[in-house]
């Protein structure tokens, strides 16, 4: 019980003490941290590359969560070239939390014919020595877009007051508890149940589409498309300057009669009425049972 007392007292002294870093806040941090990691793909490879940035928690979808470590440290090697840029990103004022997302091209061959187009969604996470690290790691495939995407970076919202959570194994527990509340509410209507959390900024990703921005298109395509969404939580966890978080699990979605399997991410941001929003969500395509 002394040790765990002492690690959340430690956990918190750190936290503190990353905040009073002048880049804690700036999301150039995580840009950075992306960059870098991109040059370490083309330095190294993809396997290589993964396993330097991994957060030992870490996880990839392949197609079910897996931990990064165990799954790039079980295969010889990943074929092809990897590149993708950040487009949206967001972290908290804490700066242990973040995340960007953008289009990639994977090509594993010569010609354009062998290229793969889509959009990644990477969570970060800081470690002990305030190092961004790779917690989660997901992606869409869709057709080659027709146009660049637009740019959304922002800081963490110097006017709001941070404050530091005192009970840091209880953090994420009003996060994991918004997260069933969204769950619930799909199985009333899915469309309201995105009209009441989704954030006006949000973006949707959805596998074959390109990432759809803002509340109200991402309600004309649940419309359009006709389809209807059931979850199920996973985990979940939030930055301790509780701004920011993050949530996974599983879900069906169902269009006509046709029901298909996917994993989601969701990445909550917090507004000035202290109303936890979606500002991202991901789907990852599972196969059928």
């Amino acid at each position: 019980m002394k040790n765990i007392l002492f690690a959340a007292v430690a956990l918190i002294g750190y936290t503190t003490s990353a905040l009073a870093q002048t880049n804690a806040g700036t999301v150039d941090k995580v840009i950075t941290a992306e960059e870098n990691f991109n040059k370490a793909v083309a330095k190294k490879g993809i396997k290589d590359a993964f396993l330097e940035v991994a957060d030992p928690e870490g996880i990839v979808f392949k197609p079910n969560a897996v931990k990064i470590s165990d799954f790039y440290t079980g295969i010889q090697k990943q074929p092809g070239t990897l590149k993708w840029e950040p487009k949206f990103a967001r972290i908290a004022a804490a700066g242990d939390i973040a995340f960007t997302a953008g289009p990639y091209v994977y090509q594993n061959g010569k010609t354009d014919d062998d290229k793969v187009f889509g959009d990644y969604v990477s969570i970060w996470r800081a470690d002990a020595d305030n190092k961004l690290k790779l917690l989660i790691d997901l992606g869409i495939q869709h057709p080659e877009p027709e146009q660049e995407a637009t740019t959304d970076f922002k800081d963490a919202d110097a006017t709001k007051k941070v404050e530091i959570t005192k009970d840091p194994f209880g953090a994420k527990g009003l996060i994991v508890g918004t997260d069933k509340d969204m769950n619930h509410s799909l199985t009333l209507s899915t469309f309201a149940a995105y009209k009441e959390f989704l954030s006006p900024e949000a973006r949707f990703y959805f596998p074959g589409f390109e990432p759809i921005t803002g509340k109200d298109k991402t309600l004309q395509f649940i419309e359009n498309e006709a389809i209807t969404i059931s979850a199920e939580y996973v985990n979940a966890g939030r930055s301790l300057s509780n701004d920011l978080a993050y949530s996974y699990g599983r879900a069906r979605i169902k269009k006509g009669n046709i029901v298909s399997n996917y994993n989601y991410v969701r990445i909550w941001e917090l507004d000035k009425d202290h109303k936890w929003n979606i500002l991202l969500e991901v789907f990852s395509s599972v196969e059928n049972e």
